[in-house]
């Protein structure tokens, strides 16, 4: 199979929005959906950074949780965490997170409530999900979670 059929099977999903948050919780966090997928890549783009960035406070590792269901309680996922905090000095910098979906895993991942340090500025940040096939990958544009899909 060449590269081009691979990616136009890719499930892609924003998790967090871009935006610039000082001392307190990145807005819209939200989930992904694994259905049909065997591997997901979590990538955190950072920018300008004055602050820390961690799950639920600045001092802890960014990490995933899980869940059967989009609105129920999400638990950590073993493993699927960063070592430790992105500090205030690695700027423009990308981090990520490799979920291998045929171990046992609930089908809704997110991470778990990014938070942003107290700075001048504060912290840069987004997140997107990468979903890798399998033999039920979609192949369309709105199965992959993009508003338009380009075929050269």
């Amino acid at each position: 199979m060449d590269l081009r059929a691979v990616l136009k099977m890719l499930k892609i999903g924003e998790l967090v929005p871009p935006q610039l948050k000082d001392d307190g919780d990145f807005a819209d966090n939200t989930y992904f959906d694994t259905l049909g997928l065997s591997a997901v890549l979590v990538l955190i783009h950072v920018g300008t950074l004055d602050a820390a960035i961690g799950s639920t406070a600045e001092g802890n590792a960014v990490k995933l949780e899980e869940c059967d269901t989009t609105g129920g309680t999400y638990t950590d996922i073993t493993d699927a965490a960063l070592a430790d905090a992105i500090a205030a000095d690695e700027d423009n910098s990308f981090f990520g997170i490799f979920l291998d979906l045929s171990k046992s895993h609930k089908r809704y991942i997110q991470i778990n409530a990014p938070h942003a340090g107290n700075g001048t500025n504060g912290a840069n940040m987004s997140a997107i999900a990468i979903g890798f096939p399998s033999d039920q990958m979609p192949k369309n544009a709105a199965g992959m979670g993009l508003e338009e899909l380009i075929e050269a």
